[in-house]
């Protein structure tokens, strides 16, 4: 005797796919958290977030005028951001003191990530602008994504999905406590 598949009402059209259900990817799609306007006070996370504990913002290093943040929707396990503390939108007017440590808190990242994760090569970059593919484009920001030998697989090439092992939280913790002294 040979079964047939459960029959789902309502739940679209049958067939051979798992559902890997992320709704909290939902917060991003729908822009939550995301700044009203271009100013400092328009709900700009870059510039509450170091008001927080730094569990609490997922901060995993405070330097004079920029710290690194894990980043709330991340590519990979132990995407980084580093941020200034200043609210600026573009590269060119950082002053030069923010961008030298900008510089060393991302090198400073990348040490932490081969010490915590074991990362064989990283993506770095910013994007300046919503065109460029800023998320949030008022507030500088650059991105530092851990990378692995075979880390590209079927989910995120065919089907658009990150799996990743660990919670943010602990992520924090395991750089904050690898972060070079």
């Amino acid at each position: 005797m040979t079964s047939e598949p459960e029959q789902q009402i309502g739940v679209g059209t049958q067939d051979a796919f798992q559902r890997l259900w992320t709704p909290h990817r939902m917060a991003y799609i729908q822009g939550e958290n995301k700044p009203s306007g271009p100013e400092a006070g328009d709900g700009c996370p870059f510039c509450s977030i170091p008001a927080k504990p730094d569990e609490d913002g997922l901060i995993v290093k405070r330097g004079e005028q920029v710290y690194a943040v894990l980043n709330l929707y991340p590519y990979n396990g132990g995407h980084l951001m580093v941020v200034p503390y200043r609210h600026v939108a573009d590269y060119t007017d950082l002053t030069g003191s923010e961008t030298a440590e900008l510089a060393e808190l991302t090198k400073q990242a990348m040490t932490a990530l081969r010490t915590a994760s074991g990362a064989h090569g990283f993506n770095i970059g910013m994007n300046q602008g919503g065109v460029a593919g800023a998320g949030i484009a008022a507030h500088l920001h650059q991105h530092v994504v851990p990378r692995w030998g075979g880390d590209t697989n079927f989910l995120p090439v065919i089907s658009h999905t990150k799996v990743l092992p660990q919670l943010l939280a602990d992520t924090r913790k395991m750089l904050a406590d690898a972060w070079p002294a």
